[in-house]
């Protein structure tokens, strides 16, 4: 099912065009990753509903959440929203892995 992409706000938009100058190679792995789930909003790793983080449900209303790996063990999270027949995934950060546990609490 293909998906239309948002970023969460403007300073999660922000920092992925600023990687474009100081990390072009992470760049290229979202973008890569936006390009798949725009495909397939499912292509990530759902994350079960008990174990989101309330910081992703209170500051942004998530009320599922999908992983997608990228290389070097960083992680895309997004989530998925339907509104008027359109499917909108919603991409709210990336993070290496150390950080990635610590969100999650693993």
């Amino acid at each position: 099912m293909k998906s239309k992409i948002q970023f969460i706000n403007e300073k999660i938009k922000k920092d992925f065009d600023k990687l474009k100058d100081s990390d072009f190679k992470m760049h290229y792995f979202i973008e890569r990753a936006i390009k798949d789930i725009e495909e397939n909003v499912f292509c990530g790793i759902q994350i079960p509903k008990k174990l989101i983080p309330k910081e992703y449900s209170q500051k942004y209303g998530a009320r599922n959440l999908w992983k997608y790996n990228l290389p070097d063990a960083w992680r895309l999270l997004y989530s998925i929203r339907g509104q008027n027949l359109v499917i909108f995934s919603l991409i709210l950060e990336w993070l290496d892995h150390k950080e990635y546990e610590k969100r999650f609490k693993y």
